[in-house]
């Protein structure tokens, strides 16, 4: 399939406008990691995650306040997913390596935190919460209330096999509905039968807020796994390096890993400039954006290589826009369904997909010019120098 027909297009002739665009992109994202930084997420800086959801809307500076009043002090409250969906992440910063932090212990206080605020009659009345009640624990509770009144016509394991299966409905229920009942009435859907809704109704309440999942990381494993992270990505460089001095000669390497230095660089100067989290999924992003880089890379100079035995004549920079234009049609083929599919887990993929899509859109864009903008230039100026020494040399 051809989308352009014989493209006859001077790239090189344009390199600097290529490479114009690219000093302006690493720039600005240098200038961004240099005053703003970069906002690492919880795998690397050690500290606690809670995501909570809320029945109402939340009211995220009294969220603030409360917990830092109780002594918690929650480096960001932010609200997560789409805002329909009332959910908070709260994210704690960790301690200096050298002191210890009950990671555990701090996600049950911003609970009972919450709870004091929210819900400041939870139990007072004895009644239990059942937008927070653990399966085990609403299994008891219903053993204890037998509101089917079944206890005299079962026999002992019967009886607790009964209820565990009903606390199991209600539970899996509440959680397909996102965590939080906003009325007994619900539970009809799920065919729990009238005498338990009813049973529930006056021994529970429905809580504001239930805590979906938290998320630990120690400091010390936070620093480890920021050192294994940088590591890998600059190991796979150095890999790419070597690679391509192999098979094709040691400047198309250096040529080849400066364009991938580039696109990484430029990405997660992007991800500093828009604030957006780097975690251990974007990591992995920055890693398949390196081979998917190097890839199209490979595919030109591969045809330069050829090109070069069978226009032996004619100049380099000819030869390397010949062959880029007889690659042209496959590069925005490939790039550009596997750019429609990334785009797609953006636009859709919820907000722990966010960051991993994010970065290989801005990379796939980045990487199909690379090439271009740093590689190729590289090549025909390594080229020109050499000749140029070569006849200085000859000269004298």
């Amino acid at each position: 399939m051809e989308i352009f027909p014989n493209p006859k297009v001077d790239w090189l002739g344009k390199k600097w406008i290529f490479l114009a665009v690219s000093a302006v992109l690493v720039v600005v994202g240098a200038v961004s990691i240099m005053t703003k930084g970069l906002n690492l997420g919880v795998d690397f800086t050690g500290g606690t995650l809670v995501y909570v959801k809320f029945k109402q809307e939340p009211q995220l500076d009294r969220i603030r306040e409360v917990l830092s009043k109780a002594g918690l002090r929650p480096e960001e409250v932010t609200r997560f997913d789409d805002p329909s969906e009332n959910q908070v992440q709260i994210r704690m910063a960790s301690k200096a390596a050298t002191q210890e932090q009950d990671l555990t212990g701090e996600s049950n206080k911003i609970f009972q935190v919450l709870q004091q605020t929210f819900d400041p009659n939870a139990g007072k009345t004895g009644q239990f919460d059942l937008n927070n009640i653990s399966r085990s624990a609403l299994t008891v509770r219903l053993q204890e209330l037998d509101p089917e009144r079944v206890r005299s016509k079962l026999t002992v394991s019967e009886y607790t096999s009964h209820y565990e299966k009903l606390a199991g409905q209600i539970v899996d229920f509440r959680n397909n509905q996102g965590g939080v009942l906003h009325n007994y009435q619900e539970l009809s859907q799920a065919g729990v039968p009238n005498p338990v809704i009813g049973a529930l109704q006056s021994n529970s309440y429905l809580g504001s807020f239930t805590v979906i999942s938290v998320e630990s990381v120690g400091p010390k494993v936070g620093d480890e796994l920021k050192k294994r992270a940088r590591d890998a990505i600059i190991f796979s460089l150095i890999g790419m390096l070597i690679y391509i001095a192999f098979r094709f000669r040691p400047i198309y390497g250096v040529a080849g890993v400066i364009a991938l230095f580039h696109d990484v660089f430029i990405t997660v100067g992007l991800f500093s400039l828009t604030g957006k989290e780097i975690s251990l999924n974007v990591v992995a992003a920055l890693l398949t954006l390196v081979g998917y880089s190097i890839n199209d890379t490979i595919v030109i100079f591969d045809r330069v290589r050829e090109n070069v035995r069978n226009m032996r004549r004619t100049d380099l920079a000819t030869i390397i826009n010949v062959s880029v234009n007889q690659t042209l049609n496959r590069t925005i083929l490939t790039s550009g369904f596997t750019f429609l599919a990334v785009m797609a887990l953006y636009l859709f993929g919820g907000e722990v997909l966010n960051g991993f899509a994010f970065a290989l859109v801005i990379g796939i864009i980045i990487g199909c010019y690379s090439t271009l903008a740093i590689a190729s230039p590289i090549v025909l100026w390594w080229q020109l120098w050499s000749e140029k020494r070569k006849a200085a040399k000859a000269a004298a």
